[in-house]
């Protein structure tokens, strides 16, 4: 009979994990924005975060790659060199960036600074030089460079920075091929998808472009 069937206990709820914070891609930070937290890191003499933050931007590498970087990857020679490869945790890929001026002369001076030596990680964690930064510890580090500005951090992530500059070179040039080297993608369609634009629009700038 159905009046003696027991009664079956609620389920409890589980509080979803992404309640109450922003998903999606991140949007890359402005010039502006670029130039503000580099001079406020200037102006404090972090020089840790300066070179890890010019870094982060030149190379476009994922938060785990940026935080792997030996000494040997950005200065083999002792100095930071104008062009470095680092092959890529997530994919396996080489991918090749260039280090800008500023971004040398910060690097210079951070491992002088810091005495770092080749074999070591470029940016140690909290139990020294034989650890790196942890990818949590990185994020951080992220949002408190973009409060900083005056922005709101849970608008911006990681992969802001790694965005920054792909997407600067693809307005300035329409040249999806180069930004899809450039980011170390295997398809033309994640970097689509990566930048956030038209697939025809963008193919048709790409194509346009001579390599």
């Amino acid at each position: 009979m159905q009046g003696n069937r027991p009664a079956v206990p609620d389920t409890p709820k589980r509080t979803p994990w992404n309640k109450g914070k922003l998903i999606g891609a991140k949007p890359p930070l402005r010039p502006k924005h670029v130039w503000s937290i580099r001079t406020k890191l200037q102006v404090e003499g972090r020089a840790r975060d300066l070179a890890m933050f010019n870094l982060a931007i030149d190379s476009k590498l994922r938060g785990c790659d940026v935080v792997a970087l030996k000494v040997e990857d950005v200065a083999p020679s002792g100095r930071a060199a104008d062009r470095a490869t680092v092959r890529q945790k997530k994919t396996g890929r080489p991918v090749r960036f260039e280090l800008t001026q500023q971004t040398r002369q910060s690097v210079d001076e951070y491992i002088n600074a810091a005495n770092k030596k080749p074999g070591e990680f470029l940016f140690s964690g909290r139990r020294g030089s034989g650890r790196s930064l942890t990818t949590r510890q990185y994020a951080r580090l992220v949002s408190e460079w973009i409060a900083s500005i005056g922005l709101e951090p849970t608008l911006f992530g990681t992969h802001s920075l790694r965005r920054t500059k792909a997407t600067l070179i693809y307005r300035r040039t329409g040249n999806l091929r180069a930004v899809q080297l450039l980011l170390g993608h295997s398809k033309i369609e994640s970097t689509v998808r990566y930048l956030g634009v038209d697939i025809e629009d963008a193919l048709a700038l790409s194509e346009g472009t001579e390599v």
